[in-house]
């Protein structure tokens, strides 16, 4: 039982990094610290420079003092956080939760080799041809979701995923879904400017996706595509500025993007490949990230007036909330079960 009320939070990146893992941490910190918790955030400041292995162990000496301070750690990676500060909670004996992000491995592997795998294949398919920094990867997170106290998923989607290649058994395992905040304020649009800002990989899909509109921008002018990284702040008001929002990613378990389009009552044309489609089905245009005809379809289908409005329509009738307050309280019930 948590009885002294000390959290420590342990990420990869926290604000100022820009990245939805740090908004993640800093909105899950501040949920905790409403309800009288004393939180402590441990992330990588000068590791960063440092290679693999070096990295990790530098953090978990840093986290040692605070993991012994905490009742229970929340861990926002499997692999860069997740490794060392589940080696400390073993050592130290303190209950560990894991909440998964993205893939780690699967980041790595799709960006190493170039090769377009979907994330829901990526095991199926192409563990016979990892490296060998691979398959030490994939050891080392194997171990760490086997020795974490509870591992907590987004999404039934990634937890199927991980309990088939990973071994996990499905009781330690748990779901709590990401933020979906309420209706917010935006803008009717002054130009036909597609939100797609993503970090430049390979999964991302980015370098299709300018091909398309360059493309498209012969017949249609008007049309822009806007994948600059900004700052938080200003990345949401490009947001409410926008015409429309497109994601057409490899594999995104809750793309905080699209995410915020809702937010924002903003139509969007996202991948097929994301463990909220069943949540989010009917809000939104949905495509393969492989499919080029199909994602110029529905990109036509969008600059369409009547398709537009229908869009945007579909996406303010979209009522689900989960705050931050539910999120907060779901992790103690994790952590307390």
């Amino acid at each position: 039982m948590i009885t002294k009320k000390h959290i420590l939070i342990s990420t990869g990146i926290y604000p100022p990094k820009i990245g939805g893992p740090a908004q993640y941490a800093k909105n899950l910190k501040e949920a905790f610290e409403k309800i009288n918790y004393t939180v402590a955030v441990k992330t990588f400041s000068f590791e960063d420079n440092l290679p693999s292995g070096l990295r990790h162990l530098f953090f978990l000496v840093k986290i040692v003092s605070e993991v012994l301070k905490s009742d229970v750690v929340f861990i926002l990676d499997t692999f860069s956080a997740g490794l060392p500060t589940v080696f400390a909670c073993k050592l130290l004996g303190r209950k560990s939760v894991i909440r998964t992000g993205g893939d780690f491995l699967w980041e790595q592997y799709v960006e190493r080799t170039g090769r377009k795998v979907l994330l829901s294949n990526f095991y199926q398919t192409e563990i016979g041809s990892f490296s060998f920094k691979d398959r030490v990867v994939f050891r080392l997170i194997k171990w760490t979701l086997r020795n974490t106290s509870r591992v907590i998923f987004s999404t039934e989607w990634q937890r199927d995923i991980f309990i088939g290649a990973y071994g996990l058994k499905k009781e330690k395992t748990f779901i709590v879904e990401n933020y979906y905040g309420p209706k917010e304020e935006s803008f009717e649009p002054d130009s036909q400017l597609f939100i797609a800002s993503s970090r430049e990989l390979v999964l991302k899909n980015t370098g299709l996706l300018k091909n398309i509109f360059n493309k498209i921008k012969k017949q249609h002018g008007e049309v822009n595509l806007f994948t600059d990284k900004l700052p938080f702040p200003d990345f949401v008001q490009k947001i409410k500025n926008s015409y429309a929002v497109i994601q057409i990613s490899l594999g995104d378990i809750s793309p905080n993007l699209i995410l915020d389009a809702i937010r924002f009552n903003k139509p969007f044309i996202c991948t097929k490949e994301i463990g909220i489609l069943e949540r989010i089905k009917d809000v939104g245009i949905f495509v393969d990230p492989l499919n080029e005809k199909e994602i110029e379809e529905a990109v036509l289908r969008m600059l369409n007036k009547d398709e537009y409005e229908k869009a945007v329509e579909k996406v303010r009738n979209f009522s689900f909330l989960h705050t931050w307050d539910d999120i907060a309280s779901e992790f103690l019930e994790v952590a307390l079960n």
